[in-house]
């Protein structure tokens, strides 16, 4: 790699001293929605920040040494450690200026939703959310359930829950950073509890990770949203109370609809609502621009298709296998216990793989 390589990275130590000298600034924080996203992108540009330097610095002692055994030859053999040292802070660094994805510093909101299969779909939908409710907890995550449309056997035929780092999250550790490669079909292999003759059956729910958008994020004009209001309720149709506390919004401009029933209270479904209702918005426009954007682009990393059929969850062998990646383990009962780090990472090499690969 060459030093023209990293001319981006000069642009990213100005950007990233302009910033500092910003949030130095007593008065940004009298808006605390501009201060967010200054401290988002001044997180964003840190690691590059901290990858540069190191690359320089090591650069500079390579030829510092170089210099010195013109007066000391005995430095040539301080050469090659420097030179090895070099060049792992350039792969590094080279790794750092991959183009990221703008969402990664951001929360989710995840939705399952039960699929072909009927009863034991919406059986798998709620073991995938307890899934991930127990992967949200090893990782420190708040967890908030915002609507949910529970089975009659006890699944859900669908559920959004919003998942939160506690603070601000170390690059890449974000929810949706981890997060984002689970959109997709999960399809089960299993002998449903419903099945008497033992007979292994498929079925499957399809999850969707949506970034979770803030007020700034979206521009939301409220006369372009229909609310209407209905009686909540339960498996079977049951009255889950008696007052129109449901809360329905239909997005007129672009048809989105978005349903919240869980709380007791019409304002608190509302805002659950409002909250999906910006995240959906937010995917929308970024996917409008993603599609725009494709005619330059020479390939598509494809394990961002969220359409396709993405993993299967066979019981009776205890296998997990990840189709995009051709990941495969033996040990289902762990992933359904949150245990979800090593095919996530799996993913994400893959997706950096491709990237290098496109950049080269």
């Amino acid at each position: 790699m060459t030093n023209d390589r990293f001319a981006s990275a000069n642009d990213m130590v100005a950007e990233y001293a302009t910033l500092e000298a910003q949030m130095a600034d007593p008065s940004i924080h009298n808006d605390q929605g501009k201060a967010r996203l200054l401290g988002r992108r001044y997180a964003q540009l840190g690691p590059v920040v901290a990858g540069f330097r190191a690359w320089k610095s090591a650069e500079e002692d390579v030829v510092a040494a170089k210099e010195l055994v013109e007066v000391d030859s005995s430095f040539a053999e301080e050469i090659p450690a420097l030179e090895l040292a070099r060049d792992e802070a350039a792969t590094k660094l080279e790794e750092l200026l991959l183009p990221r994805d703008p969402n990664d510093d951001r929360d989710v909101i995840l939705e399952v939703k039960a699929g072909a299969g009927g009863d034991e779909s919406a059986l798998f939908a709620g073991d995938l959310l307890r899934m991930y409710l127990r992967y949200a907890e090893k990782h420190g995550w708040k967890t908030e359930i915002l609507d949910m449309n529970e089975s009659e056997l006890g699944g859900y035929k669908d559920v959004s829950v919003a998942i939160k780092s506690k603070g601000v999250a170390e690059p890449g550790q974000s929810p949706y950073a981890r997060l984002k490669f689970e959109g997709g079909v999960h399809r089960v292999q299993r002998v449903p509890e419903t099945e008497s003759q033992g007979r292994i059956h498929t079925s499957a729910a399809g999850v969707l990770i949506l970034p979770e958008a803030e007020e700034v994020d979206v521009e939301l004009n409220m006369n372009d949203v229909r609310v209407d209001v209905y009686r909540s309720s339960g498996p079977g149709g049951q009255s889950v109370n008696t007052t129109d506390s449901a809360v329905r919004l239909t997005h007129v401009p672009t048809g989105i609809v978005v349903s919240c029933q869980n709380e007791k209270s019409q304002l608190q479904n509302k805002e659950s609502a409002l909250r999906i209702l910006r995240a959906r918005l937010l995917a929308a426009a970024q996917e409008a621009q993603e599609a725009a954007a494709m005619a330059d682009r020479k390939s598509q990393v494809r394990t961002v298709d969220r359409s396709e059929r993405i993993r299967t969850y066979n019981y009776p062998e205890n296998r997990l296998s990840d189709h995009r990646v051709n990941y495969k383990s033996n040990n289902l009962d762990s992933v359904l216990n949150g245990e979800l780090d090593d095919v996530i990472q799996a993913l994400l090499d893959a997706d950096k793989a491709a990237k290098l690969a496109h950049t080269n």
